[in-house]
C-alpha cells in the first residue's frame, strides 16, 4: 500500500535504545515508519513502539548501519518472521549472515543498497554514506522528506569530509557523543580498548562532537540528538553540557537557536514531532 505525505502529517522521531546495550531508532508518520538498526530483542521493540502508539506491523523497513551485534540483534527475526525488508550494503549483509548469534538467515527480506546512491521508501528519499568505524562498511543515513532533511551518524570514529557534508545538510541531526575523554583516560578500560575507542575508527568523544557542532552550526539545524553514550565513560548530563557549553561560546543558545536532546541507554526517549 502506498501512502503519501500531506501537509498535515507530522514526522516523528524517537530512540527505542541507544548505546552498546542496543541501538534502535524510529522515524515515521501517522501511517508507517522505518527503524534504523534493530539491536534490541523483538519483544522489547514491539513493546517500546506500542508505548508511543505504534504497531510493529506499520514498520515498512529496517535500515542497518553496520554489523555489530548491538545494531543487528533482531534483524534476522524481523526480516524473516515479520517480513520486514532489511536494507544494508552487501558487506553489512554479509556480516549479518556470518554473525553466529543471528539465528534467522535473511533471504527474501534482504535489500541491497549502495553508499551515495539514493533510494526510496514510501515518501522518504534516503542516501547511505560512509562513516569510519571498525566494522564491515559502516554507514550513516541521510533522509529527505516533505522539504525536511535528517542525518543519522552513529559509531563515528572521526568526522570525515563526507560525514561533515551530510551533517551540514541536516535540519535534524542524530550524532554520536560516546565518551568523556577524562573519564576514559582515568577509567578501568584496558589500554588496548582505550586505544581502539580513540583510534579514528572507534567513537567520537563529547568534546569532538561539541567542537564540530559549534564550529559548523547552521541556522537550518533545528534538532540535535546525542546518541550512543558509553555506560562507563560518559553520562547524559555531561554529554549535554559539553555540547551546550561549546555552542554557547559561539553565541548559539540551546532552546532558542536549536533544541538539544540526549538519547539514553536502554531507555525509550520522548517522541519529537516536526
Amino acid at each position: 500500500m502506498q501512502y503519501k505525505l500531506f501537509q498535515a502529517d507530522r514526522i516523528s522521531f524517537f530512540s527505542l535504545s541507544s548505546g552498546s546495550c542496543g541501538n534502535c531508532y524510529y522515524l515515521g508518520n501517522a501511517h508507517y515508519g522505518i527503524l534504523i538498526d534493530a539491536g534490541l530483542g523483538p519483544r522489547v521493540i514491539r513493546k517500546r513502539l506500542a508505548e508511543h502508539g505504534i504497531e510493529l506491523s506499520s514498520i515498512m523497513a529496517i535500515l542497518i548501519t553496520h554489523d555489530h551485534y548491538d545494531h543487528i540483534k533482531s534483524a534476522g527475526y524481523l526480516g524473516e518472521k515479520m517480513h520486514i525488508p532489511v536494507y544494508a550494503t552487501r558487506e553489512v549483509h554479509r556480516g549479518i549472515s556470518n554473525c553466529p548469534m543471528i539465528h534467522n538467515n535473511l533471504n527474501g527480506s534482504t535489500k541491497y543498497i549502495e553508499k551515495g546512491v539514493p533510494f526510496q521508501i514510501e515518501d522518504f528519499r534516503i542516501t547511505a554514506f560512509d562513516v569510519p568505524h571498525d566494522s564491515n562498511d559502516n554507514a550513516g543515513y541521510f533522509f529527505e522528506f516533505d522539504g525536511q532533511r535528517m542525518t543519522l551518524a552513529t559509531d563515528v570514529g572521526s568526522i570525515t569530509d563526507e560525514v561533515a557534508y551530510y551533517i551540514g545538510k541536516a535540519n535534524h541531526l542524530v550524532i554520536e557523543s560516546n565518551y568523556d575523554e577524562e573519564m576514559l583516560l582515568n577509567g578501568r578500560y584496558p589500554y588496548y580498548l582505550k586505544r581502539r575507542i580513540t583510534s579514528g575508527t572507534g567513537h567520537l568523544s563529547n568534546r569532538q562532537t561539541a567542537e564540530f557542532l559549534a564550529n559548523n552550526f547552521t541556522s537550518d539545524l533545528r534538532n540535535i540528538w546525542l546518541c550512543h553514550l558509553s555506560g562507563d565513560n560518559n553520562n547524559p548530563e555531561l554529554a549535554y553540557n559539553t555540547t551546550k557549553d561549546h555552542l554557547s561560546r559561539k553565541g548559539i543558545e540551546v532552546g532558542h537557536h536549536v533544541a538539544l536532546h540526549v538519547l539514553q541507554r536502554n531507555i525509550l526517549s520522548k517522541k519529537t514531532e516536526f
